[in-house]
């Protein structure tokens, strides 16, 4: 068998987290699967945890090889860092293929990178940014900075009405929004996101038209976007992408097969799985009531808890329910999810878990802790509803007895049967949208069939005009 023979080159440059890396390297691997090379280009830190076939990855300079973010200490020092570090090692990726059989003509780049959108200009290619937040929060942001909503929004300033978004209250709202003064840095790098729309090539959205289309075509001319997701691995939705059953990325080491044996001796739809994703620590307190709420509702549970947060988890709490949980350090989130035994998803409600709650047709409890999760849990429970979202305390903790209620609404209540059956609904159509001729594979085709094109009639050189 000779080297498969590729049409159009393109450089996908994703922030280096695990919440971003998954799916713009899902999108590497749609764009290879139609016969467009993909390189997926990250930090000298990460390269080494990321491996998927027909991708290939190289490594850029953040300024911190040894140690990513972590060396860096805050997020204004490392962005700055990386901006400097990652124009001039990305220029080098682009240059090194210039004379190759397979030039670079596109980077699809994180839209946390506007800076990438240089990069591409200086060597005459395509520039596209790849969101990763809902098409509902995109709309959010891109009218803040614009300067047609103003910060912060207040209790008097709602609900908050935006063409194609329901009616939002505060806590609706992400919390930057609600507090720009609570996090400087992450707010300037959520609006720089928008600084340079107005000259990129394509911008890619990680949603689908049936789940947020409203949302987009009401933000549309501010940010016209092609809504490509959701960016789950193809085994789990439409299988056109042969033996794709993980993203190829994971900074954790999850668990072997433990997590999978453990389920397979529970019934059916009888675990709740909880996981808080990545980035998010809760409070020791938060962490006791989650745990004597989860002791309360006697349903068998997995629960995800990183090896940073376990001094926080009540030792009596450990040893009481060993019989009737597993906690785990990480675990293969997907295949957990996939599990006929699980029958719903405790959730921080991060944009890339509600997809992969959603896509796999799991009921969700959301307990949000900040950034864009509160939007995603009204839409979980009010929009889609295939869920609750747990309400807090004026403390900000959600109690033990709240966490219980909404466990029992979920896996057995009254609106048990209508919340299972929407999720199935919301599968149905998430698979609809990345399978063959859905809205969501015509969106990657379209672009496919340009790069291919522009490949032919002039390799590496802009076409201007595009949009």
């Amino acid at each position: 068998m000779g080297e498969k023979q590729y049409e159009g080159h393109v450089v996908v440059l994703p922030y280096p987290g695990q919440g971003h890396i998954n799916p713009l390297l899902q999108f590497a691997k749609r764009l290879a699967s139609k016969g467009v090379k993909s390189t997926l280009a990250t930090t000298h830190y990460t390269v080494k945890s990321i491996s998927a076939p027909n991708v290939e990855v190289a490594p850029i300079s953040d300024g911190f090889d040894e140690g990513g973010f972590a060396q860096a200490g805050n997020e204004d020092v490392y962005l700055k860092s990386f901006r400097a570090n990652g124009s001039r090692t990305l220029s080098e990726l682009i240059q090194k293929y210039k004379n190759s059989s397979s030039p670079i003509n596109c980077v699809v780049y994180d839209s946390f990178f506007p800076w990438a959108l240089d990069v591409a200009r200086q060597h005459g290619i395509y520039g596209a940014p790849f969101f990763t937040n809902s098409a509902t929060v995109c709309a959010i942001f891109c009218r803040i900075h614009n300067g047609t909503l103003t910060l912060p929004v207040k209790m008097e300033d709602t609900p908050l009405l935006l063409p194609g978004l329901p009616p939002l209250n505060l806590p609706d709202l992400p919390g930057f929004v609600k507090a720009p003064e609570s996090n400087p840095a992450y707010l300037a790098m959520n609006l720089s996101q928008y600084s340079n729309l107005e000259k990129v090539d394509w911008i890619f959205s990680n949603t689908f038209q049936e789940l947020e289309g409203d949302a987009a075509k009401g933000a549309s001319e501010l940010w016209p976007a092609k809504l490509i997701g959701p960016m789950v691995p193809s085994a789990y939705l439409d299988g056109q992408i042969e033996g794709d059953k993980g993203y190829g990325a994971s900074l954790w080491k999850p668990l072997g097969g433990e997590c999978i044996e453990w389920l397979k001796t529970k019934p059916l739809e009888s675990v709740v799985y909880i996981s808080f994703g990545s980035m998010v620590s809760l409070s020791a307190k938060q962490m006791e009531e989650i745990a004597w709420g989860l002791n309360g509702s006697n349903f068998h549970f997995l629960w995800v808890v990183k090896e940073t947060e376990h001094h926080k988890l009540p030792d009596e709490f450990i040893n009481s329910t060993k019989e009737k949980g597993l906690i785990v350090t990480w675990c293969n989130q997907l295949e957990m999810l996939a599990h006929k035994s699980i029958g719903c998803f405790v959730t921080h409600c991060g944009w890339n878990s509600t997809l992969e709650g959603l896509s796999l047709g799991v009921p969700m409890v959301g307990v949000p802790r900040w950034a864009d999760q509160m939007t995603d849990a009204k839409f979980i429970e009010e929009i889609w509803d295939v869920g609750v979202r747990a309400k807090e305390d004026e403390k900000g903790i959600v109690r033990r007895e709240e966490l219980v209620w909404c466990l029992k609404e979920v896996m057995e209540g009254e609106r048990s049967d209508e919340i299972r059956r929407n999720a199935s609904k919301w599968r149905e159509l998430a698979k609809e949208a990345v399978s063959e001729g859905g809205s969501s594979d015509k969106c990657i085709s379209e672009f496919v069939e340009h790069l291919k094109g522009s490949n032919k009639k002039a390799e590496g050189r802009y076409l201007n005009g595009h949009t």
